[in-house]
């Protein structure tokens, strides 16, 4: 799993497409009743990317450094760090209330009222404890990669009642949907991808 980021280029398109997707099992019988069974407990979001400009010359090396990025992913096969300027950070985000034993609790967002959890924590930059600001020697937080990713791990158990809140920023952790992106030459040192397709990937 890939710790690297997706970079930015000024010829990126102003049309980001963003799609939730889930994955639904329906069973109809004859009379027409439906059981449906929901196969995800929250969904997978997949971006597609135009770049209408990427530059390749002796002053500009957009079009090397995403098809290299791309060629080190391998495709599909590895995992890299994507970050949504639209949906990348949170202040104030209520994570749990405490029990007195249970020291981990995931970092999660509410994303228009839809709970989800958050797999690459970029920065942590504030915890509290019943709204009071915790000292960061006194938990930990796990990044991609790690066996429980986007988990806070305290030193000591928050007691009974105590409402555990965060403000932070954050990555998606996505993978290619195709092995294969098509770069076109459209002016002399000037290239365009009219489709740069990746999905998000659970732990």
């Amino acid at each position: 799993m890939s710790t690297a980021i997706l970079p930015l280029f000024v010829g990126l398109g102003f049309d980001v497409v963003r799609t939730p997707k889930w994955d639904t099992r329906i069973q109809q019988s004859i009379s027409g009743k439906e059981t449906r069974i929901a196969l995800q407990s929250y969904p997978r979001w997949q971006w597609d990317l135009t770049y209408n400009i990427l530059r390749s010359g002796s002053a500009f090396t957009e079009l090397q450094q995403l098809a290299g990025f791309f060629n080190q992913r391998r495709g599909m096969f590895d995992t890299f760090l994507y970050q949504d300027e639209d949906d990348k950070s949170v202040t104030g985000q209520s994570l749990g209330v405490g029990d007195g034993v249970n020291r981990n609790f995931q970092i999660i967002r509410n994303f228009g009222g839809f709970i989800e959890p958050i797999l690459a924590p970029n920065v942590v930059s504030n915890v509290y404890l019943n709204g009071v600001l915790q000292s960061s020697a006194n938990y930990s937080v796990a990044g991609w990669g790690a066996a429980n990713p986007g988990v806070i791990t305290f030193v000591t158990a928050p007691g009974s009642g105590v409402s555990i809140s965060a403000d932070f920023s954050y990555y998606f952790p996505v993978r290619m949907t195709v092995d294969s992106v098509a770069f076109s030459l459209f002016i002399s040192g000037h290239y365009k991808a009219k489709k740069f397709s990746f999905i998000s990937v659970k732990n």
